[in-house]
């Protein structure tokens, strides 16, 4: 059935309440939307309503029957299986957007399944997860990439590029491939560095000198090792879903430090430094 026009204040769908749809909700309704959730444990929505990140939750999908703007939350392997029980629900001028941190494959299962798509990935999170850890302004001064296609309507993106603008951060949009890409360097790359960075730890034999280095750990450890710490299953997905972009960069950051391995064995602190010197440098380019 069709629908009536847009308005500022929308009904807005979420499936999968967890941190980063939760947060969503959190957002979306102190900026005056309805929100409408979905999740598959009725105890996640009784504890999204209580934290006012709803104003409706079950876990069935026919509650998202009035929403202008559905959001997919759910991890990137289960997107597909729900959007195609989603469909039945939707109205026709209904538009689906996601949160996925791969773009390329989500677009690729999802377009197809309904035309007015949108691929959509905000960057930010925290190493917690589950409605818990959601967080009111969580987006607030992030990045947020929108991934349309050729075949994306054209008239979806001035509705969905102001909604996911309010929520304080900077709308960048760019195709799904160039965003897999991107992400891969920083983003999928540092979550398995961290990862790695933890498990080398656990090479140490020495189990006082090891329980020392748990003792003295601090801001540096703790900085570099937090994505390592975060969602195994995330994780997961990032690899399964982005292998190809992913492998590139594991295979240059393996290239740099052999690099700077053999800089080290071979005494060479003048060029260590240098190196040291010029990625400080390069650094604020990525803040």
């Amino acid at each position: 059935m069709s629908h009536a026009p847009f308005s500022p204040c929308m009904k807005i769908g979420i499936v999968g309440l967890g941190l980063i749809g939760g947060s969503l909700g959190l957002d979306f309704r102190a900026l005056g939307h309805q929100v409408l959730g979905v999740s598959r444990k009725p105890q996640t929505c009784e504890l999204a309503l209580q934290r006012g990140a709803v104003d409706q939750a079950s876990d069935d999908l026919s509650l998202l029957s009035t929403a202008d703007v559905v959001f997919i939350c759910t991890p990137l392997g289960s997107m597909r299986n729900v959007v195609e029980r989603l469909i039945p629900y939707l109205y026709t001028d209904a538009i689906v957007t996601d949160v996925g941190s791969v773009k390329a494959s989500v677009v690729d299962a999802l377009h197809p399944l309904w035309p007015r798509f949108l691929g959509g990935h905000p960057m930010s999170g925290t190493e917690a997860a589950g409605i818990e850890a959601a967080q009111s302004n969580l987006f607030q001064g992030n990045s947020y990439v929108l991934t349309p296609v050729d075949e994306t309507p054209a008239e979806i993106i001035p509705i969905v590029e102001p909604l996911v603008q309010s929520l304080g951060g900077t709308v960048y949009k760019c195709a799904p491939a160039e965003h897999d890409r991107a992400v891969a360097w920083i983003s999928h790359l540092p979550a398995i560095a961290s990862t790695t960075l933890i498990a080398a730890c656990l090479q140490e034999t020495d189990s006082d000198v090891f329980k020392l280095a748990q003792d003295l750990a601090s801001s540096g450890f703790r900085d570099t090792s937090r994505v390592g710490g975060g969602n195994p299953e995330l994780t997961r997905m990032m690899a399964e879903h982005n292998p190809d972009a992913l492998l590139q960069s594991l295979r240059a950051y393996r290239q740099t430090l052999d690099q700077l391995t053999q800089l080290i064995e071979q005494g060479d602190w003048d060029t260590l430094e240098a190196q040291c010197i010029q990625t400080q440098k390069i650094r604020p380019q990525f803040m």
